[in-house]
């Protein structure tokens, strides 16, 4: 078997990849783990050892590949960043979108945090009420993650309550699942008869009627959670199982009430009663 060509470089222009980490400030497993992910290939692997080498003009790479993980630039982002051109501006424009959006959510659970330390867990005064169906118009979203709940939920108000159209028959309701995973599906509900036009991309529905536990949320919406967290602690101590989303019915107008006295009813459904 004749030897393998790029052995007789391996001293001259290759470096093992032992060094070539020291010389990029990275580890030998995130230089494996790059390799597998197709990031940065070893410029030649040994068939018999299996080591790896690197060229030297790899470290450019290999550096900038350090310094945007450093920036929290995903690996699936750094590939096209790394090729240049006009896709790479994209790229790290939508990254910086991204932190800029837990930027705010960090600072809204900040915000929350800082109320529950200044007034203890939540508490909320609970009544159980009784609601009759409601024919309604439906609009659906789906956030995809928890921190675009706010965002998707805006745009439903928007399709449900489009400009030039008359103003609903009684409060918007929006319809959560108790239990948030990585991605939240959003109904918003429209009191309204189906005799009307109704608004562009809604179905006509029914909410229905039942037993509630409901607690009144007066304040941003960012911290309507907590209230809910007291009527679920509520309906825990008392044995009742809540079913069906959890209902929040916004009373106020956003537009012309300011954060701190909006008011939310929040309902659950009783199952049990």
């Amino acid at each position: 078997m004749g030897a393998d060509p790029m052995l007789d470089c391996v001293n001259e222009d290759l470096l093992p990849i032992g060094r070539f980490a020291r010389l990029t400030r990275l580890s030998v497993k995130r230089l494996r783990h790059y390799a597998e992910t197709g990031l940065l290939l070893p410029a030649w692997i040994d068939p018999d050892t299996g080591y790896r080498y690197y060229r030297a003009d790899q470290a450019r790479d290999a550096l900038a590949i350090g310094l945007l993980r450093s920036l929290d630039v995903p690996l699936a982002a750094i590939g096209p960043v790394l090729s240049g051109g006009e896709r790479a501006g994209e790229v790290l424009s939508r990254v910086g979108a991204d932190l800029e959006a837990e930027l705010d959510r960090r600072r809204r659970t900040l915000a929350t945090l800082r109320r529950v330390l200044s007034e203890g867990l939540p508490a909320a005064d609970v009544v159980t009420v009784t609601e009759p169906p409601q024919r309604v118009w439906l609009a659906r979203g789906v956030a995809p993650r928890p921190e675009d709940i706010g965002k998707v939920t805006t745009e439903l108000v928007a399709t449900l309550v489009p400009p030039g159209m008359p103003p609903p028959a009684g409060p918007l309701t929006g319809l959560f699942p108790a239990d948030i995973g990585e991605s939240v599906p959003i109904t918003l509900a429209r009191p309204e008869s189906w005799d009307g036009e109704p608004p562009p991309r809604t179905e006509p529905g029914v909410l229905p009627g039942g037993v509630f536990a409901c607690a009144t949320h007066i304040g941003p919406y960012q911290h309507v959670s907590l209230t809910a967290h007291a009527l679920f602690a509520w309906c825990a101590t008392r044995g009742h199982q809540g079913t069906g989303p959890v209902r929040e019915v916004y009373l106020s107008d956003p537009a012309v009430t300011e954060p701190g006295r909006l008011i939310t009813r929040i309902m659950i459904e009783l199952e049990d009663t």
